[in-house]
């Protein structure tokens, strides 16, 4: 099973590229005392990122990774792990971090990342933001969502860990579903957080499943 003792604070890195809402949604959570989560390090690959304010607001570490500092991908990759090793993080959280990295073996299934969709549904390169929701309209997909899974070297590939689900409305744009899918985010990022740092979660066969507790 994954994660510390329940009643440990797990310390977990987030990495970002832009506006930070799901930062600022973790860092809430934590302060309310329903997510029992220390957030060590903010990983950024965008020095202006928007986000990194709730991180100096919070008097967190930032570290600020780009892709072009690095003649070679898997270098990228390196120092954002190397930063969260530093930081001696257990989780990292990917919250609207944009570029590509490769998931270091010691990582295996210690890197979650939520999807404005529900995979393999509107997911892969390319795939983010507003540009999900557009392409649920345009299909004229029923249903959409959102899903929180362990992040490995395809993107939106890895194990899932949970998904939630909304209905698309008559006249629903890309914003109005991105709101209501975002809503959902809000509580199924915690959530998958929180069974991670109880220890409850364990991978078998890419299937994730949930022990009753910690100790099953």
């Amino acid at each position: 099973m994954n994660g510390p003792s329940p009643d440990v604070s797990l310390p977990i890195a987030v990495l970002i590229s832009g506006g930070g809402t799901t930062l600022k949604n973790l860092l809430d959570q934590a302060e309310s005392g329903q997510l029992p989560v220390q957030v060590t390090l903010v990983v950024s690959s965008n020095p202006n990122a928007g986000g990194l304010q709730y991180a100096r607001d919070a008097d967190i570490p930032v570290a600020v990774v780009q892709p072009e500092q690095f003649d070679d991908p898997a270098e990228f990759s390196r120092a954002v792990f190397d930063a969260c090793r530093k930081a001696a993080v257990e989780l990292a959280v990917m919250g609207g971090f944009l570029k590509h990295v490769s998931i270091p073996t010691d990582f295996e299934n210690r890197v979650m990342n939520i999807h404005p969709g529900l995979i393999p549904a509107f997911c892969g390169q390319g795939y983010y933001g507003l540009r999900v929701h557009q392409a649920v309209l345009d299909y004229g997909a029923k249903v959409s969502g959102c899903t929180v899974h362990f992040v490995d070297n395809v993107y939106d590939h890895g194990p899932i860990i949970l998904q939630r689900v909304v209905s698309v409305e008559e006249g629903d744009t890309a914003e109005t579903l991105q709101r209501r899918v975002f809503e959902q985010e809000c509580a199924a990022y915690p959530e998958a957080i929180r069974l991670f740092a109880s220890g409850r979660l364990a991978v078998v066969d890419r299937r994730v499943k949930r022990a009753r507790d910690g100790r099953d």
